[in-house]
């Protein structure tokens, strides 16, 4: 860190920049594959509503409304109904955040701020949760998955058992996890089930539509438990950032606190609250995608040369086979920049490759072009 820059805290020179896509670049890239977006647009219908809604709703001048009340009201209902229970959820188990990644930030900030607590995670998983630790301060204990990327149970309640300094406040899941795909299975959440309630245990839920399994079912017993989830996949909002909390009032009431004011604005709330409305013109494309996927798999399974995860999500994970894990990072990058060089773009990530499930055009271009940089 620069002496001129000496107010800064001295561990953020160790730490990147998140870069995601490579804007300003002279490559054209064709397929972008990297971050789990949907692969296509709103519908045009839906489009149409939210420039009527622009023109006819929002006030520029205006501040949006910082209760959420409204999108809380729709995300509720559709929570309860996806869920098919019995007790409907409402506003006051909904928090709203400016992409999850706010929300992520804003529990750090309430459990384990002022060396009060630290995370743990079960690696590889979602980088954001390490990311944003490491930018407050908050120390990260992390454990290894067996090799079916399951927790490893023994290792992780140890870690927990033996972290005093500060102590565990928060575990992080992912069901599913990415980036390999797999759902939380019933020994995994047992442990979970298992932890004392002074451990926040928060569950992204991202992928929620692909997979259709969810723990919310859960969080009327649990109240250290909360549950993540974005309009950033399945409902194609990913522009907007708009993400939301599930969770007992009282944890709610702690998140409200935390946000900041008007921390989303006016047209992402109605894009949201359109979205919700209109999900059967978008859901189509949730099914497509998982046919996509299981179309996709076995190729890349025949390819050989890869080793290829079942996966409940919008994306395949694999690795290379026969090789030493010094050689296969260095060779993943190779494939990673060749691929990119060819117009498409992977994720290189947690010692393997994620590859979001596109078009069918767009993954007969991964299938050719994974194949030829293979050759």
């Amino acid at each position: 860190m620069s002496d001129r820059l000496s107010f800064i805290r001295s561990e953020l020179a160790q730490l990147a920049a998140y870069t995601p896509h490579p804007g300003g670049e002279s490559v054209t890239i064709v397929d972008r594959l990297d971050t789990n977006e949907s692969p296509l647009d709103l519908p045009p219908e839906i489009k149409s509503k939210l420039a009527w809604a622009y023109q006819q709703e929002i006030e520029a001048n205006r501040y949006p409304d910082s209760s959420h009340y409204e999108l809380k009201s729709a995300i509720a209902e559709y929570v309860t109904e996806s869920a098919k229970l019995n007790d409907n959820f409402s506003t006051a188990n909904i928090s709203v955040g400016n992409g999850s990644d706010e929300l992520i930030r804003s529990l750090l900030i309430a459990t384990c701020l002022g060396a009060e607590g630290s995370i743990l995670v079960a690696t590889p998983t979602f980088s954001m949760y390490g990311i944003l630790a490491k930018t407050l301060g908050i120390p990260i204990v992390t454990v290894s998955r067996q090799k079916d990327f399951v927790l490893n149970l023994d290792a992780a309640q140890q870690a927990i058992e033996q972290t005093n300094n500060p102590p565990v406040r928060v575990v992080f899941v992912v069901h599913p996890n990415s980036p390999t795909g797999n759902a939380l299975r019933t020994q995994e959440l047992d442990w979970l089930k298992s932890l004392p309630e002074d451990i926040l245990v928060i569950v992204d839920e991202a992928y929620f539509e692909f997979s259709q399994t969810s723990v919310v079912s859960e969080l009327a017993q649990r109240s250290n438990w909360i549950v993540l989830r974005t309009f950033s996949k399945a409902f194609r909002l990913a522009t907007h950032r708009v993400g939301y909390a599930i969770a007992n009032p009282e944890l709610i009431k702690v998140l409200e606190k935390v946000r900041l004011p008007y921390n989303l604005p006016s047209f992402s709330q109605i894009a949201a609250k359109i979205a919700l409305q209109q999900r059967q013109l978008l859901f189509p494309l949730v099914n497509q995608t998982i046919e996509e996927r299981e179309r996709i798999y076995p190729i890349l399974q025949a390819n050989g040369a890869f080793e290829v995860w079942p996966s409940q999500a919008n994306f395949l994970y694999l690795r290379l086979k026969n090789i030493s894990n010094e050689r296969q990072e260095e060779a993943l990058a190779d494939i990673t920049k060749n691929l990119k060089a060819a117009g498409t773009l992977i994720r290189h990530t947690g010692g393997g490759l994620r590859i979001t499930i596109g078009t069918p055009e767009e993954n007969n271009h991964t299938i050719t072009r994974l194949a030829a940089v293979q050759s």
